[in-house]
Formats: structure tokens, C-alpha cells, sequence
């Protein structure tokens, strides 16, 4: 059955999950600038516990914000992460590649072109062996984890791997995304180092001048690097592991900011779930650097973030479990609402929400 928006909202799924009707006029085809506005001109929807629910401006983030809060970003940039490839017997796919794993090889997703965008690929994929631009290849050599449309699959290129693929590769692309924008496109202002197969959106709005009126107001910003993958697709699908590094600077700049009275403000769910992992039982967070399978829940829970900057999730995502985790159920459920009835929009070049429960 169809998710259905009631008059009262989304309504709870069998998943568990919030499900709702996603209008295609609710998602965003193109980044913000192609639309005349400035990274930071998105709207911005504030959600404040039992407060009436704020229609805002980005660009006004930091007067939501006070004095000894700290946000947190991620810093991870995003590189080029599908690449287009042929089979022995010429079948044409694109492959996404995901998440490159200590051991040297991939976590890859082979996908059927479909138009100008891709789909996921039903039936037996083609291989073991896929050929790429400029003499690489591609062996698929086991399905990875539970994760029915991931492979892990050796990557053999003529040059450094990121020198083949800044040649050869670009910015994955979905089918709401009408034409393809450069990889620039797909960055925030703060990004240190290339690895997301998918871009961090939650920070795209982020402008040099927001992060400047954010110290000169008292509020602290720090980084954690964590590398993203594809996006869960798929409504079963929960997250799968990902590398996290949370510094001795930001574990220390969390710690004094809770112990001071001050709220944690991760940007992305990416951060919260690098905070969470780097957090103990005791709710003090230490530098980590490794890798996370840690799913957040509203029966497991946050301990260390307070407030969340994010995007607009799709029907039954994963990741609405942790916004519940971090909101609570009404509040999410009424900001679900609002955004839908007020036409706020969606994906990565969409609007933004800021829960501070």
C-alpha cells in the first residue's frame, strides 16, 4: 500500500517508521543557485519542543543558536562516485562506488541505466568482471553483508585510483535530479577531504559568512571526518558500516560545551552518528578512528547530541529513526506535517530543518 499523509500527518508504517505521500513537486531537481537564490537563501524550518513550529531562512541560522553551543560538522568532501562500465557480453551499467574498505577493495553498487538517470538492477548482475574507461576493470566478488543490491569487488586501475576516477568518474546522480551539475555542486564550503560517494547535504547550505557569524555570536564549530556511501534506498535497509574519525580536539570541545550547559549541534545525520559512536556509557565522548555499525533508535537512543541540522528524509527512511531518537515522535511528526502542507523541498539541493528539542 501507498504511504498515505493523513489530516492529522504522517502516519506510523509497518516498519516502524514514518510514512507519508512525497509530492514529485516537493523535490528539488537542481541545486539552489540554478534557482537564483545563494546556498544559504534555502528555507529553513524551526523545531523548538512544544514551541510553535518557525519558518525561516538559512541564512539566519545563528540567531536560533546562543552563546556555548557547539555545532559540528563534517568535513568530508565528495568525490566523483559513479562511473560508467560494460559487461563482457556489452551490456552497459553504471557502478557506484561506494565505500572503499581497509583491505584495498570496494563496496560497489552496479545499477541499469534507465534514461538519464539509473535504477536499481533486478536479476542476475553482469560480470564477475566489468570494464571501464581507460583500461580499468571491475570484479564483482561477493554480495556484501545482508545488503542485497551491494557488492564487494576489486578495483584495478592503470593510475592512482583517485587520479582514474577524477578522469573518469562523476557526481552520482538521481532520477529527480534533471541534468547533471559539476562536482562543485555536490560540496560544502568546509569539506577538507575528498571521500563521500554522496555529498553531506545537510551542510551544503553553509556559507564562510554563516560560519563567521556563528563564532563572532559564541558558538563554537568543530569537525569529525566520516566518509559516506550510497544512500539507503531501499525501505529495509539500515545503515552499514562506515569509517569515523572524531579528534581529541572535538571530543574535548563536547565535552566541555555539555558540562558547561551548552547544546551539541551535529549537522547531518553523518555527525550524529560519529558523535554516538565516539560517546561511552558515561556520555563522555573520546577520539575515535575506525570503523561504526552503529544504528541509532529511539529505544537506544542519543547521548551526546542535542540538536540536529538536516535535510528532509524520504518516506520511511532509516534515518527517521534517528531523528525520532534525537526529537521525539510529535515533534517529528509535526514538522513532517508542516513541511509537507508549507511545500518545503527535498533531497540534497532542498530545504533544511533544525531540531532543537
Amino acid at each position: 500500500m501507498t504511504p498515505a499523509t493523513t489530516a492529522e500527518g504522517p502516519v506510523r508504517a509497518a516498519s516502524g517508521r514514518l510514512a507519508f505521500d512525497l509530492s514529485p513537486e516537493l523535490e528539488a531537481t537542481e541545486p539552489p543557485e540554478a534557482r537564483g537564490l545563494s546556498r544559504d537563501a534555502v528555507r529553513l524550518m524551526v523545531a523548538r519542543g512544544d514551541e510553535p513550529l518557525v519558518h525561516s531562512t538559512f541564512a539566519l541560522l545563528p540567531t536560533f543558536l546562543d552563546a556555548g553551543d557547539l555545532v559540528v560538522v563534517n568535513t568530508s568532501g565528495t568525490r566523483p562516485g559513479a562511473v560508467d562500465a560494460r559487461a563482457a557480453d556489452g551490456t552497459p551499467v553504471v557502478v557506484h562506488l561506494s565505500t572503499h574498505l581497509d583491505d584495498g577493495r570496494w563496496v560497489v553498487e552496479p545499477r541499469r541505466p534507465a534514461g538519464r538517470t539509473t535504477e536499481r538492477w533486478e536479476g542476475p548482475v553482469p560480470g564477475p568482471t566489468l570494464l571501464l574507461g581507460g583500461g580499468a576493470t571491475l570484479t564483482l566478488e561477493e554480495p556484501y553483508g545482508d545488503a542485497r543490491r551491494l557488492w564487494v569487488a576489486t578495483l584495478a586501475t592503470p593510475a592512482p585510483w583517485a587520479t582514474w576516477l577524477s578522469a573518469h568518474g562523476r557526481a552520482i546522480r538521481y532520477g529527480y535530479v534533471e541534468r547533471p551539475w559539476p562536482l562543485s555542486a555536490y560540496q560544502s564550503v568546509y569539506a577538507t577531504e575528498a571521500g563521500s560517494a554522496e555529498m553531506p547535504s545537510a551542510g551544503r547550505p553553509f556559507t564562510a559568512e554563516i560560519v563567521t557569524r556563528l563564532v563572532a555570536k559564541g558558538v563554537g564549530v568543530a569537525p569529525v571526518l566520516l566518509h559516506t556511501g550510497v544512500a539507503s534506498l531501499e525501505a529495509d535497509e539500515l545503515p552499514y558500516p562506515e569509517r569515523v574519525q572524531v579528534g581529541p580536539g572535538t571530543a574535548e570541545a563536547v565535552n566541555r560545551t555539555r558540562a558547561a550547559g551548552g547544546r551539541v549541534v551535529a549537522v547531518g545525520t553523518t555527525v550524529v552518528r560519529s558523535l554516538e559512536a565516539a560517546a561511552g556509557d558515561d556520555g563522555v565522548v573520546r577520539p575515535v578512528d575506525g570503523w561504526t555499525d552503529l544504528v541509532i533508535t529511539p529505544e537506544r537512543g542519543v547521548r551526546v547530541v542535542d540538536g540536529l541540522v538536516t535535510g528532509w528524509h524520504e518516506p520511511e527512511a532509516s534515518h527517521l529513526l534517528m531523528l525520532e531518537a534525537i526529537a521525539g515522535d510529535d515533534l517529528l511528526r509535526r514538522s513532517y506535517a508542516a513541511a509537507i502542507e508549507e511545500r518545503y523541498l527535498w533531497h540534497e539541493f532542498g530545504d533544511v530543518h533544525l531540531l532543537l528539542p
